[in-house]
């Protein structure tokens, strides 16, 4: 955790040196001006006339995320017994697509996908998890480019486990806590970096339950486009 943790504080700081003022998220203008003149008689100008066109705001974006789970843990519990963790670094991906409904607060959904497989005490354990997440992220922009961030989600989760051939399944409540950096490499792509914590719900076994949870580190890109005018 420590090196995600000096991996977010360095990304903070050195991306402040990429800071422009895009200003992809307010609407932009043009202006054109053009000089009328009397026709026929002499070069006196009668009229300037100036025009101005609006470039619709790309406050709409449609992107994917890669996740490296920092020790996804399966606690499966069995009742009356006790219970054995299992934990494994591994990566999963997300498509996402989300809406800045104001210049702080952004709303998107999100899908994606993680699992594991793996034995221990000579018991084989394989996980496969499908979390579709409603999120909310605050954020504070610095020069139009760089925007540190936190946010919360909530959702549901599919859970499918194999223990030792057993199959189980579920679909439980699931919620995320995160926060990291966002920062605009032009108008049209954003890049994105962040560490969360995901709550995926429980799986219920006959005589156990098995909790899965896991902390993540997450980069990703977005395509940012306008949708109304």
């Amino acid at each position: 955790m420590k090196k995600i943790s000096f991996l977010l504080l360095g990304m903070i700081i050195a991306m402040p040196a990429f800071a422009n003022e895009y200003g992809e998220y307010s609407e932009s203008y043009n202006e054109e001006s053009y000089t009328t003149y009397a026709p026929d008689y002499d070069d006196t100008p009668t009229e300037t006339i100036t025009t101005r066109t609006s470039e619709r705001a790309r406050d709409t974006y449609a992107g994917f995320r890669i996740h490296k789970n920092e020790h996804i843990a399966f606690d499966y519990d069995i009742h009356n017994v006790g219970n054995t963790t299992v934990k494994n670094d591994n990566f999963g991906f997300g498509l996402n697509i989300g809406n800045r409904l104001t210049d702080n607060v952004k709303l998107e959904f999100e899908t994606l996908y993680t699992g594991t497989s793996t034995t221990k005490n000579s018991v084989d354990y394989n996980f496969d998890v499908w979390s579709n997440l409603l999120n909310v992220y605050i954020y504070k922009n610095f020069g139009g480019a760089v925007e540190p961030y936190f946010g919360v989600g909530l959702g549901f989760s599919g859970l499918w486990s194999d223990i030792n051939n057993t199959h189980d399944s579920g679909f439980e409540l699931s919620f995320a806590a995160m926060a990291g950096v966002n920062f605009a490499l032009n108008k049209y792509v954003d890049l994105n970096l962040g560490l969360r914590y995901v709550d995926y719900g429980k799986i219920g076994h006959e005589n156990a339950t098995t909790k899965i949870d896991a902390t993540e580190i997450y980069i990703g890109a977005a395509y940012k486009f306008g949708l109304f005018d």
